[in-house]
């Protein structure tokens, strides 16, 4: 509207010069012609893909500019403001600059020539600076609000991508031990239907216990809370793998953890007994959780290194690596790391580290409370 504002303008300088009908008709094919170029110029996204905006078009708006004056006159003076702001729009700053001057200079030559007073040329000046300005700021603001909404557009685009990442990153940390340990344990149960049936029902009811918790973590996932605590997931692994005849220790010396740090490090357990029962064929495990000032290590140690997995490949592409950069990734968005190899005496070791956050010191105001009370 702004344009076709500055162009019905110019239409009424050529009006007011009274022209012959084939000098209005001359008039308005250039005119049109010009609405065309300082439209792509103006939008740059509405040119066809073959016909690009660039030194090319300034040029014939250039020519389409200054040419008439010779048959037009003082009539054609709205045009050159237009093509000061496509000058602005095109070029660079240390080109674009110097030409703009030149271009206001070569106006005012025009219309000294065409005979206008030292008055008018001023008025003249100043309106081609302003018309060019403002066509100028308001391309250049469309070119903004536009790249505003396909950042915005891409934002959620990598936002739906992060959350579909974080959803199955859950899903595979809080599911796979649950799935697995059923999975063990239904064959367990097969295998002492014929043999001890007075276990099969305490198997059974583990099975149930530990599917209802399968089906308590999806939930936790669907509604983004997901909690954990480093103890209680020691002592589930301490009586499901007893259960499978595994010998296991544990040693939990850490103290109470940072809702946080309890939840990083109880996955990390989870995982790391996934990987052990999905991978290997482990017959001891040892888990060790010690603080040293503020930092807490967790490590958890089999000696399945090398030997044949309980579980066969379930066929979805899930592997040990996979587990393992998931909890790398999740370690350190809490600022701690994540270590997996085999030591020097065989046996596989699974080590998170994480910083414990700084406890604020009391205020000197709030210690003298405490020793007046």
């Amino acid at each position: 509207m702004v344009l076709a504002g500055f162009f019905g303008i110019a239409a009424t300088y050529v009006l007011a010069a009274h022209p012959s009908t084939l000098m209005l008709a001359s008039a308005t094919v250039l005119l049109l012609a010009i609405v065309a170029i300082q439209l792509q110029h103006s939008f740059v996204n509405l040119a066809p893909s073959r016909i690009r905006p660039g030194r090319l078009t300034l040029a014939v708006q250039a020519a389409l500019t200054y040419a008439p004056f010779t048959m037009f006159g003082r009539a054609w003076l709205g045009m050159p403001g237009l093509l000061a702001a496509s000058t602005l729009l095109l070029l660079p700053a240390l080109l674009s600059v110097p030409l703009f001057i030149g271009e206001l200079l070569l106006t005012d030559l025009i219309e000294l020539r065409l005979g206008t007073g030292v008055a008018d040329t001023v008025y003249t000046t100043v309106a081609t600076v302003l018309t060019a300005l403002v066509v100028f700021g308001l391309s250049r603001l469309t070119d903004m609000v536009a790249e505003v909404h396909r950042s915005r557009a891409e934002l959620a685009r990598l936002a739906i991508a992060q959350e579909r990442l974080r959803i199955a990153r859950d899903l595979h940390d809080l599911l796979g031990y649950s799935l697995s340990a059923i999975t063990l344990k239904c064959e367990l149960t097969y295998r002492l239907a014929l043999r001890h049936p007075d276990r099969v029902q305490q198997e059974l009811t583990e099975i149930l216990q530990t599917a209802r918790q399968a089906l308590s973590d999806v939930r936790s996932v669907a509604r983004g809370y997901r909690d954990m605590s480093l103890p209680a997931e020691a002592a589930t692994a301490e009586s499901m793998l007893t259960t499978l005849g595994l010998r296991i220790s544990v040693r939990l010396d850490c103290g109470e953890l940072p809702t946080s740090v309890d939840t990083v490090l109880a996955t990390v357990l989870r995982e790391g007994l996934t990987n052990m029962l999905r991978h290997s064929k482990a017959e001891s495990v040892d888990i060790e959780a010690v603080r040293t000032g503020r930092t807490v290590r967790l490590t958890v140690v089999n000696d399945g290194v090398g030997r044949v997995g309980r579980i066969p490949d379930a066929g979805d592409g899930s592997t040990a690596s996979s587990g393992i950069a998931n909890l790398t990734e999740r370690m350190g968005e809490h600022g701690g790391r994540l270590t997996a190899g085999v030591r020097a005496d065989g046996r596989f070791a699974l080590t998170a580290e994480i910083l414990l956050p700084a406890q604020p010191r009391p205020s000197a105001a709030a210690t003298d409370t405490q020793n007046v009370a």
